[in-house]
């Protein structure tokens, strides 16, 4: 049986500034999360470290795609401050 891929949106949060997040889209939480903390990303390079706040699996990358967007969005900030 084949091993299915899944679709993770993350919430990170700066150590250095608790009041700064950051949201994303991956499959491989880990990698990603040591490319924020290496400064290998250049929109968070300068609040690493980061730790990880919520993570959000699917298995649809569409789905997972549509719900980053969201939560970039001006609702999706409210939701995220409201429920993260």
């Amino acid at each position: 049986m084949k091993k299915q891929l899944m679709y993770h949106v993350y919430l990170i949060r700066s150590e250095i500034d608790p009041s700064k997040y950051y949201k994303g889209f991956t499959t491989d939480i880990g990698k990603r999360l040591e490319k924020h903390n290496c400064g290998e990303v250049r929109s968070t390079t300068t609040l690493k470290p980061w730790e990880l706040q919520t993570l959000i699996s699917f298995d649809s990358r569409v789905k997972a795609l549509q719900f980053e967007r969201y939560l970039k969005s001006h609702s999706g900030r409210a939701f995220s401050s409201k429920h993260f």
